[in-house]
């Protein structure tokens, strides 16, 4: 694979991958553009999308340890030498930064509160995992084809405006509201629709607060996408052990953790303060640019 390819793929996948316009889609428009749908093409991918996995696990670093304590602390309750570990994680915790999305429900100190949280991630993770195990090759093979893409990113649209639409953000989290979000969660095995954007609009159909679906929205594609990056490394194992891309894979695997780390700070920064028209007429525009030029 040419050295330039590999790196506007990998930019591709690090600038798509959080905002809500689908990084599978364009992954799939971007082969078509640069002639590049050789057999390496799904290895490539999956390095990349690993490579994206990182910087949300950079980012929100803090975040993560924080849910790591909140699980410390359940697991406290039903071992002998609980009260021990219920002490070294306010000890801990209280040495951490703050969390990278400030929202004072969501950083409350309240225990219940903190539950809650980890619980809903749990809890909105199975509805994917389930789905994914039965249906992502099936639905990577079938909507792998640029007119559907331009489908799914059309439906997709429909969605984001439909959810701002009724959105009352009045809401708090809860386990119900997480399963629902998971469900949701499950759209982004369609090529086309985007995972930050199906879980986003979740949230705001279940009322949630734009501020706290966002953060529930990266903390919920952690499992997920460290699962599924995993998974789909070890399933190419044997391809990337016998195809020659080293460098080729250091520069797309660079280039999509860096500008990964760039887009998740953008999309935080950009929905504080607007809505998700700018993504709702981009992603319609590329889809008629599709269907005019391919």
């Amino acid at each position: 694979m040419d050295y330039f390819v590999a790196i506007i793929l990998g930019l591709v996948q690090g600038a798509t991958e959080f905002i809500p316009i689908s990084s599978s889609g364009h992954l799939i428009i971007a082969r078509q553009l640069l002639g590049e749908n050789n057999i390496s093409g799904l290895s490539f991918d999956a390095v990349l999308q690993f490579a994206t996995t990182l910087a949300v696990l950079v980012y929100f670093w803090r975040d993560i340890i924080k849910i790591f304590f909140i699980f410390l602390k359940i697991l406290s309750r039903h071992i002998f030498f609980g009260a021990r570990i219920n002490r070294w994680c306010d000890f801990a915790q209280s040495r951490l930064p703050s969390c990278e999305v400030s929202q004072k429900d969501m950083n409350s100190t309240n225990l219940q509160k903190d539950e809650t949280l980890f619980w809903v991630i749990i809890i909105g993770t199975i509805p994917a995992v389930i789905f994914g195990l039965f249906l992502e090759s099936t639905m990577e093979t079938i909507f792998r084809n640029v007119d559907l893409v331009a489908l799914a990113l059309i439906l997709g649209s429909i969605l984001f405006w439909f959810a701002q639409k009724i959105s009352k953000q009045d809401k708090i989290l809860s386990l119900g509201r997480g399963v629902v979000i998971g469900f949701f969660q499950c759209l982004a095995l369609v090529p086309g629709i985007s995972r930050s954007g199906a879980t986003i609009s979740g949230g705001l159909i279940t009322g949630l607060t734009k501020e706290e679906t966002i953060r529930l929205s990266f903390l919920l594609s952690v499992p997920i996408l460290l699962g599924t990056g995993l998974k789909k490394l070890f399933e190419v194992r044997q391809d990337l052990l016998t195809t020659d891309l080293g460098l080729s894979l250091f520069l797309g695997s660079i280039t999509a953790f860096m500008v990964g780390l760039l887009s998740i700070n953008f999309l935080i920064k950009y929905l504080k303060n607007h809505s998700l028209n700018l993504f709702i007429w981009y992603r319609i525009g590329l889809a008629i640019a599709i269907f005019l030029l391919f």
